[in-house]
């Protein structure tokens, strides 16, 4: 430990003596009647040392006015540094500040309120826009030419049911497969229409939260559309601080949570200041005489203009 290390955490004899100078700097900065006792002290560094009061002010229970002074090497004169006001270990403090962003949980969201989406949400991303379309007169892509080829599709004997459970591609078993018709029953049109009106009460156009909604469900980026002939009419909500989070939801259906109902624009960052440190720039501490703006008149020309 060096010599300075151990002589900073001893007070300095005349700084610490100076608690008069201290509590005159405190009460002249603060309000009258609120500097209280004397609370102790801490040594700064060398020759410096910072006195504590009591606030009695309301609100500000366990604060306390800190007023550091300090001398100069070989002086014996007690000079003020500054005087703040600052939070002592049990003070009241307001609690740390949380953005609405990080404060919103799911189902805070009610009827007529907006949830606004940032340019840069990281649930998000730009839609079709045509741009990876190729051009037409472009050449077939390997892809394209392997379904080309299996265009004629293969009739295989037997119902859906009694097929292997890896149809031949091209088959009519493999076009069963990706529409979801290998499976021993499916819903019938009275089960379709069922579910629909059921979904359609829950999460419709007739909701209050979507008479209050700034846009449907149809043009929302948290949707995710489902297959079938259902999925003509609903989709899912992938929202999380939607209402319908997960759920099957009308696509007349809407809430304050639309991706475009209010998107908050990326904030503008500034550019780092740039500081010429090569170059000194000279400030007289007395200006000229003739540095400003109007010229200085001698008094023949004052005497002419009839001034005295």
């Amino acid at each position: 430990m060096s010599a300075a290390t151990t002589r900073s955490r001893t007070p300095d004899r005349l700084c610490a003596e100076a608690v008069d100078l201290a509590r005159a700097a405190a009460e002249e900065a603060a309000a009258p009647g609120v500097v209280g006792e004397h609370s102790g002290l801490v040594s700064e560094g060398d020759r410096v040392v910072t006195h504590f009061f009591e606030c009695k002010e309301l609100g500000y229970r366990g604060w306390r006015w800190a007023v550091t002074v300090a001398r100069a090497s070989r002086a014996k004169v007690v000079t003020l540094d500054e005087v703040v006001l600052l939070p002592g270990p049990d003070a009241l403090l307001a609690p740390e500040w949380v953005p609405w962003s990080e404060r919103l949980r799911p189902g805070d969201l009610g009827p007529g309120d907006l949830l606004p989406t940032d340019q840069d949400d990281l649930r998000l991303e730009p839609g079709y826009t045509g741009e990876d379309q190729p051009p037409a007169d472009s050449a077939v892509s390997e892809e394209m030419a392997e379904l080309a080829e299996a265009e004629d599709a293969d009739v295989s004997p037997g119902t859906p049911a009694v097929q292997p459970t890896v149809p031949t591609r091209g088959s009519i078993a493999s076009v069963a497969e990706e529409l979801g018709l290998r499976r021993a029953r499916v819903l019938s049109r009275y089960g379709l229409h069922s579910a629909a009106d059921r979904w359609e009460e829950a999460f419709g156009p007739k909701t209050p939260m979507a008479q209050a909604a700034p846009a449907t469900c149809l043009t929302c980026g948290f949707l995710v559309p489902i297959g079938g002939s259902l999925g003509q009419a609903f989709g899912v909500c992938a929202n999380e601080f939607a209402p319908a989070d997960g759920r099957v939801v009308s696509l007349a259906y809407g809430c304050g949570g639309h991706s475009e109902a209010a998107v908050m624009p990326k904030p503008p960052q500034p550019a780092p200041p740039v500081i010429d440190e090569t170059r000194v720039e000279p400030f007289p501490l007395h200006p000229a005489r003739d540095s400003g703006s109007v010229p200085e008149t001698t008094d023949e020309e004052t005497a002419e203009l009839g001034h005295s």
